[in-house]
């Protein structure tokens, strides 16, 4: 395209929105962005104020706001930010405008990307890194195919958080106390509160698979169905927050927290991702014959290297790291297997044109953007360095070492010195990011617990 093929291309999806704004009768706008830990931030707008701002590019906010933990704390000593306060342009997606179904007056959401008044876009800003990692698959004529799904737990609305979390009183007026995984009538015990889900996600445009009750009390996955992984990153991160506020709407909480109960499996986020040739449109994992392909056992060789200095991207919390026990539905480890669910990359049975890594170490507690982008990385510097992979497992895994990350400051440590991974994902980034977990570490490391009043207090 020209310059002037793109204004003109621009102008006619403005107009578009505009006119897609007015139907819909939108009186405001959320512009809203993932942060470090995939929350969303950003500003709201009365709608002509939102236009208008499309038109000058007036929407702005500092480049500080990458530089917060989970907790909206500052990281201070930080070697790339420097809190001058440099102001970032919003400019929305306009593909991702989508109406707000929980809010009572007519409300517009879109997601935007962060650039600098250069027109350079935030290196800090995780969508940016998934976008870096899909032109670098664009580079070699790659594209990947993806398919997240999600876990979550729903729990009694809890104002104290020194007391443990119970499971919601379901219609039947009792609460769920042991596994009833698959079951349906444990998930009809909230069928209103999974229609609404359902209902939200196709106000959406979030493309819901499956349904299923998980291992956990009131513990429910969805499946999303595959696609681009930008549109999926996109999906998974309006899904959380669609989720969150159906529950809310119900009187009770939806938690992605990676462990919310002792003694239950904990919610976890794998990712099935596939390789498509630009040059053919095949599967790059399987040939004509429909047999597996060296491009295939070199993405698994790729995440079977580089998954464990990547483990802060899947499991970047303190409380991630409790799904990783033995017999506790997690991997351990980094083996690989053919419908094996006890190792870390599962290969389901599926046809050549189809075949796929599901990836089963990331935590529900994940950035999505960061989750997706971290594990295509893994996987295509298996590409590119033809890494082999070990030999696939067949018995049960949790029988075997223990060798990804068990504590969080591992896994920082790990991430601070991979060269590979600071080249891929980008070095400012990776530097901000681990001054972030570093930063909430920290703060985890001041709190003093229940279980340390209840057996140091009067015995040591």
């Amino acid at each position: 395209m020209t310059v002037s093929q793109i204004k003109d291309h621009q102008s006619e999806s403005v107009k578009k929105l505009i006119d897609w704004l007015n139907e819909n009768k939108i009186t405001e706008v959320e512009c809203i962005f993932p942060d470090i830990a995939g929350s969303s931030k950003g500003k709201i707008l009365p709608v002509q104020r939102f236009i208008k701002s499309m038109e000058d590019q007036s929407l702005k906010l500092a480049d500080s706001v990458f530089g917060q933990t989970v907790s909206g704390k500052w990281v201070y000593e930080s070697e790339v930010i420097d809190y001058v306060e440099e102001d970032l342009i919003m400019k929305p997606d306009l593909s991702t405008i989508r109406k707000i179904p929980w809010n009572k007056e007519p409300t517009a959401q879109i997601i935007c990307d962060l650039h600098y008044s250069d027109g350079s876009p935030s290196a800090l800003a995780p969508r940016q890194v998934l976008k870096n990692i899909i032109n670098l698959l664009e580079e070699e004529q790659l594209k990947a195919v993806v398919a997240p799904e999600l876990e979550f737990y729903l729990c009694e609305q809890n104002l104290d958080p020194d007391l443990p979390l119970k499971t919601p009183i379901g219609k039947s007026g009792r609460r769920e106390k042991g596994s009833r995984v698959f079951g349906i009538d444990a998930v009809n015990e909230f069928d209103d509160l999974t229609d609404d889900i359902y209902d939200y996600c196709e106000i959406l445009k979030i493309g819901v698979d499956t349904l299923i009750h998980e291992s956990g009390p009131s513990q429910i996955e969805i499946n999303l169905n595959h696609g681009d992984p930008l549109q999926l990153a996109d999906q998974a991160f309006m899904f959380k927050r669609a989720v969150r506020q159906v529950a809310l709407k119900h009187g009770i909480h939806a938690t992605f927290m990676s462990k919310p109960y002792q003694g239950h499996p904990g919610s976890s986020m794998h990712i099935h991702q596939n390789i498509i040739s630009k040059k053919t449109n095949k599967n790059l994992f399987s040939d004509e014959n429909g047999n597996n392909t060296e491009e295939f056992f070199h993405f698994i060789g790729g995440l079977q290297t580089y998954l464990p200095d990547a483990m802060l991207f899947f499991a970047p919390y303190v409380n991630s790291y409790r799904r990783f026990v033995i017999d506790a539905s997690a991997p351990i480890n980094t083996h690989w297997g053919f419908e094996n669910r006890t190792v870390a990359f599962r290969i389901p049975t599926s046809k050549g044109d189809s075949r796929r890594i599901e990836n089963r170490i990331p935590g529900a507690d994940t950035n999505p953007y960061l989750a997706i982008a971290s594990s295509l990385a893994c996987g295509l510097l298996g590409l590119k360095e033809k890494i082999e992979p070990e030999k696939p497992v067949a018995g049960d895994a949790f029988e075997r070492r223990h060798n990804i990350p068990k504590y969080l400051p591992d896994a920082l440590k790990r991430l601070k010195v991979s060269n590979e991974l600071s080249e891929i994902l980008g070095k400012e980034f990776i530097t901000l990011y681990t001054e972030i977990k570093q930063t909430e570490h920290d703060a985890y490391q001041n709190v003093i617990s229940a279980w340390e009043r209840e057996h140091l207090l009067l015995n040591v």
